[in-house]
């Protein structure tokens, strides 16, 4: 990442007294870890300065860091953040256009250049990499706490796959070197992201049981409100199962549907080899090349995505 960019960024921050931190909806380890991972760094770093983090609730991430309540009037004179979120629309807390300047860092591709600053790193791992590289360029003027260690590991490991996916790199494992300097365990992050209640253990059972796979390896599963409600698993838990399928020797592209209250599908796409954020991006989505998500309004939508992928799959082949 241009050091250039990162000074900017530490240029800005201290003109602020004021900083209020987003994040994209329905939060993953990465979102929470770089949203609250950059608030304990810049609060450890600058005590005198009021640093909020705003979203909705976390779920079943509250083990990682819960959001403040921020009122209209923090806005007025702050600096804004969004962290690990490519796209306006998916900011978490439409209030982050009220700042007096707006900050973008994330690694998802650039297709939304917005903010004042937009530090975008593609080939980062995940936005908590970019944090912590953020804060070893300026190391000497920065303060590192233990939380805000603990929390950008999360975020590290949480959109690695606890290092297993290629995205990560030998910077990778050197930043996440440094963060277990530390002091917190970095395995007991593992087992709380590894565990999941029952109700998900049952329907990961389903999945593999009802996975269809074509010749070519494109891999589906349909989840509707009725076999969720069956479940008793919200939209947010299924997030747990959506490797699964990729454990299947003979699934290349995959994904899972899962209908909404409002009847649209919401859709958690992945993939071992064929680039899939240009089919997301058809389809009111997005993401990296190899793990996307998309919305289809319909079964027919679904199926427009399964025969992209098939097109995928098969031009993989060859």
């Amino acid at each position: 990442m241009s050091k250039s960019i990162y000074a900017q960024i530490f240029e800005m921050i201290k003109q602020y007294q004021t900083i209020i931190i987003h994040r994209h909806m329905r939060p993953d380890p990465d979102a929470i870890g770089s949203q609250a991972g950059l608030a304990e760094l810049l609060k450890a770093s600058f005590p005198e300065k009021k640093i909020l983090t705003a979203g909705e609730t976390v779920g079943d991430l509250g083990f990682l860091a819960e959001m403040d309540k921020v009122e209209d009037a923090d806005y007025s004179g702050a600096l804004v953040i969004v962290t690990d979120t490519a796209n306006t629309p998916r900011i978490s807390d439409k209030r982050y256009s009220l700042g007096d300047a707006l900050i973008k860092i994330d690694h998802h591709p650039n297709d939304d250049s917005y903010g004042d600053i937009v530090c975008v790193n593609t080939e980062a791992s995940s936005c908590s990499e970019i944090i912590a590289d953020f804060y070893l360029s300026h190391e000497s003027q920065l303060t590192l706490s233990n939380e805000a260690a603990r929390l950008l590991y999360a975020g590290i490991i949480g959109d690695t796959g606890r290092f297993l996916y290629p995205s990560t790199t030998p910077k990778t494992m050197r930043i996440a070197a440094a963060l277990m300097e530390y002091d917190f365990v970095p395995n007991e992050i593992s087992n709380q992201l590894n565990t999941m209640p029952r109700k998900v253990a049952h329907l990961s059972g389903y999945v593999l049981q009802n996975l269809e796979i074509s010749s070519t390896g494109v891999g589906k599963v349909v989840l509707t409100t009725d076999l969720m409600n069956e479940f008793g698993v919200t939209d947010t838990e299924t997030a747990q199962i959506v490797s699964l399928p990729g454990t299947i020797d003979e699934v290349l592209v995959w994904g899972i549907f899962v209908e909404q209250s409002e009847g649209y599908f919401r859709c958690r796409l992945r993939s071992k080899g064929p680039v899939i954020n240009e089919v997301a991006k058809r389809h009111n989505g997005g993401g990296h090349p190899l793990a996307s998500g998309a919305n289809a309004k319909d079964l027919n939508e679904v199926n427009q995505i399964l025969s992209e992928f098939e097109d995928l799959a098969k031009d993989w082949e060859k």
